[in-house]
């Protein structure tokens, strides 16, 4: 059982107050579908006035937006928006502009249903879901904008075939994409299944929380570092507090990926100026943000070789790893394949009197 509270215990005076804040909400909801009701019809007259059909009137449109917008005192742009909805309530929606104007939904959520139907061209099946989502929000008023959105897209999905044929092809369709943007940061983006990218939110939440209350990122911030960190296999994040003592403070190494970043000593150390690069890319790192990797990732320093020829035809391990961080990427014309990935190869064979030195061997 719930304990009754001094605040919270009903009175005549409390209840009435109530009562006068519901019909202050439902007034405010009638007043917005009257004024998109107005709207509509004063468009309807101008494009009369003028001979213009509704549907091609561009002209008309543009006066009555702005007409609406300097009775309104508003911009143009939303007295635009406001004639969108009015001929949305009026031509393709009526049934529900009648739940609006009744005051059972506010504006928000008629803009909500407006959106989630705006890409339905017959006019039957216009007419179905309009019936059906107007008994919804008739019957469930209080429906929160995600709950409502769900679910006129259930109603869409179920009465709409073209609306099936565009999930299906949304879902062949899904991708994702992994761009720099010549910062030393790259943009995410993608369409993946609705249940990968719910569990991947959910996911990164929980990377984001395990560091100590001390760490200075903000969420946001967590949350993008808990990508990388996902991608590597780890845990959990390393805490940026800075504290000893904190749990946090000690990376986690349990990855099998591995990304080179090739920096000279100095940015790595945190005292110099010159970008890392991302190999296998075109992708610079600044320095600052070297140094940060620098403090979490395996360091492997990158030695000159010898000015002599190797006397074998496999360049050792110390003289590929140089080469592979001189050349960055494939050295084939037209290919751009990480130099990580290609083999070490002679620019003479090695047969022919080709040398294993740094100038004449080059990824490929």
């Amino acid at each position: 059982m719930f304990e009754s509270w001094y605040a919270s215990r009903a009175t005549s005076e409390s209840a009435a107050l109530l009562d006068r804040v519901g019909e202050a909400a439902r007034s405010e909801a009638q007043s917005a579908a009257g004024r998109l009701v107005a709207i509509g019809e004063l468009f309807v007259l101008r494009c009369r006035e003028s001979g213009e059909r509704a549907q091609w009137a561009t002209d008309t449109w543009e006066a009555v937006a702005a007409q609406v917008a300097a009775r309104l005192r508003c911009s143009v742009a939303m007295g635009a928006s406001y004639l969108r909805y009015a001929m949305a309530m009026r031509d393709r929606l009526p049934l529900v502009g009648k739940v609006f104007e009744s005051g059972d939904i506010d504006y928000r959520s008629f803009q909500t249903i407006v959106f989630r139907t705006d890409l339905i061209a017959d006019a039957d099946v216009l007419a179905k879901v309009d019936a059906q989502v107007a008994a919804l929000v008739s019957r469930r008023p209080s429906l929160t904008r995600g709950g409502l959105g769900a679910a006129v897209d259930q109603i869409v999905t179920k009465v709409d075939h073209d609306a099936v044929r565009q999930a299906h092809k949304a879902a062949s369709d899904r991708y994702v994409d992994v761009i720099g943007n010549g910062s030393g940061m790259a943009w995410v983006e993608g369409s993946v299944v609705a249940t990968a990218g719910q569990a991947l939110d959910r996911r990164l939440d929980e990377l984001a929380a395990t560091v100590c209350a001390a760490d200075p990122r903000t969420r946001k911030q967590r949350r993008a570092d808990a990508l990388g960190a996902l991608a590597a296999g780890i845990e959990r994040l390393v805490c940026g507090c800075g504290s000893a003592q904190c749990a946090a403070s000690e990376p986690e190494r349990s990855s099998n990926i591995v990304i080179h970043v090739i920096a000279e000593q100095a940015s790595v150390e945190g005292a110099g100026t010159a970008p890392g690069v991302l190999a296998g890319s075109e992708w610079l790192v600044p320095a600052e943000l070297v140094a940060e990797l620098a403090k979490s990732a395996r360091l492997v320093p990158v030695i000159r070789p010898a000015e002599i020829a190797e006397p074998r035809y496999t360049p050792s391990a110390q003289l590929a790893d140089f080469v592979r961080c001189r050349d960055l990427t494939c050295r084939a014309p037209g290919c751009d394949r990480p130099a990580a990935d290609c083999d070490v190869d002679h620019t003479v064979p090695y047969a022919a009197g080709g040398l294993t030195h740094p100038s004449k061997v080059i990824s490929c």
